[in-house]
């Protein structure tokens, strides 16, 4: 999924990256954490799902600070302090042409945030923060500087490989594409060394002193069951923030995209605009695909893991490729199988058989299911018996097989989609009979 434009604001310090998108009628600048990359974000759905939401209702900057992603490199080894970071979202607001916004800083975002709040209450119009807090640990909680050097050794021996994923994504961290994705993400963020210096630096940076001189309303989120920052951290934040509101939001996830993230911005434009949008449950029609990969436990085993998840991420790239060309929606990787809705059932067949072809082209076979019917769109995800019932005939199909329930073929009559009838079929969990039918590739029908 293309982001916006990538353009360059030149400060003290050096460029920074930015991008701008929405035309409502407030600006916010949103500060996720330090590992950033703003035109490779726009690669994960959930991104840009969060950030087209956030857009919606405000006109959105988003950006690089210094030393990450496409932003100009630092001149030293030393990292900025957190004032001279906090000058990139002055930056990149002089470039925007932006006078006054709201700061929406996640996690050591919010650090930011905070800082630019107390020194520039003219320039701020309110003040967000979600998942970060002013100090990460008490004096007593502190780590040990012994446990700290061997955490900090292994963050950087591993730093590129998603395996802070565990800590900062539950929801997601069992998902190869996601993790092949965020692995990828993290090196071009910035480097072992780098994460190293931001992450030591974490465990002595302190903003309780100017919490007392935040005087701009100020929101605080934070996830109930938050591994990195833990939620009574928040709860500490927003009471030392004069009238500063805290809403605790259900999940485990810490990364600003995983998870439901609805109820988190749904407070947020609620707190900016005072209202709030109608929940993105709308009912639609849809075409529902799921595939997976045919005895793919035993062809892990006798690859091995590294070169078995070098072919996943092969399988997952194809599949995209169809998906953009079929003009389907994905909606996540499970494992090794994919679940996506079409607007149309014609075009989800002819994307379930291209992706059956070109798969066999890295020596494997998937089975593919489709279902047109109601489903219910909530946020990344979807739900709805439409659902179901695709993954039940999907359970149906034999290897190689694209096996359709009568719903679309019935849909698709007239288009010269050929089919075979696979009889009646009881599905686990979902009421009556089925007829099913396997589907041919349109190309060559």
């Amino acid at each position: 999924m293309a982001g916006p434009e990538t353009r360059f604001a030149r400060g003290p310090g050096g460029s920074v990256a930015y991008q701008t998108l929405g035309e409502g009628p407030i600006d916010v600048v949103f500060i996720p954490w330090w590992a950033t990359n703003v035109d490779v974000m726009w690669e994960e759905p959930s991104i840009a799902r969060f950030l087209r939401r956030l857009a919606s209702f405000c006109r959105l900057i988003v950006f690089d600070k210094r030393g990450t992603g496409v932003s100009d490199a630092l001149p030293s080894s030393s990292l900025p302090s957190l004032e001279e970071w906090s000058d990139d979202v002055r930056t990149v607001m002089q470039a925007a042409q932006c006078e006054r916004a709201a700061l929406f800083g996640h996690a050591q975002g919010g650090q930011m945030a905070m800082l630019c709040a107390a020194t520039y209450p003219a320039n701020v119009s309110a003040l967000v923060l979600a998942d970060t807090c002013a100090r990460q640990f008490d004096d007593g909680s502190l780590p040990p500087p012994e446990e700290r050097q061997i955490f900090l050794s292994e963050l950087e021996r591993n730093w590129g490989t998603a395996t802070t994923l565990d800590l900062l994504a539950p929801s997601v961290a069992a998902d190869p594409g996601f993790r092949a994705w965020y692995a990828r993400y993290e090196r071009l963020s910035f480097g072992p060394r780098m994460v190293r210096a931001v992450v030591e630096s974490d465990y002595e940076r302190d903003v309780v002193g100017i919490l007392p001189v935040i005087r701009v309303p100020t929101l605080v989120l934070h996830r109930s069951g938050n591994r990195f920052i833990a939620v009574e951290r928040g709860r500490k934040l927003a009471e030392a923030i004069a009238g500063a509101r805290f809403v605790e939001i259900p999940g485990e996830d810490h990364l600003f995209h995983a998870g439901d993230t609805d109820a988190m911005l749904g407070e947020v434009e609620e707190f900016l605009t005072g209202v709030r949008s109608v929940p993105d449950t709308d009912r639609v029609l849809a075409t529902v695909l799921f595939t997976d990969i045919v005895d793919s436990t035993r062809r892990a085993v006798s690859l091995g893991d590294r070169r078995w998840h070098e072919l996943l991420d092969q399988h997952h790239d194809m599949v995209r490729g169809h998906l953009e060309r079929f003009r389907g929606r994905e909606i996540k990787f499970i494992g090794d199988g994919l679940l996506a809705t079409f607007d149309g059932p014609a075009r989800a067949i002819g994307c379930a058989c291209a992706i059956r072809s070109a798969i066999r082209r890295l020596g494997l076979e998937i089975r593919a299911g489709l279902h047109t019917g109601e489903i219910e769109l909530a946020g990344n995800d979807i739900r709805g018996i439409a659902v179901h019932v695709a993954a039940r005939v999907t359970g149906e199909a034999g290897a190689g097989e694209v096996l359709v329930s009568a719903m679309v073929k019935d849909l698709v009559a007239g288009s010269g989609i050929r089919f075979e009838e696979r009889g009646m079929r009881a599905l686990k969990g979902v009421p009556g009979e089925w007829k099913l039918f396997a589907a041919e590739d349109p190309s060559t029908s």
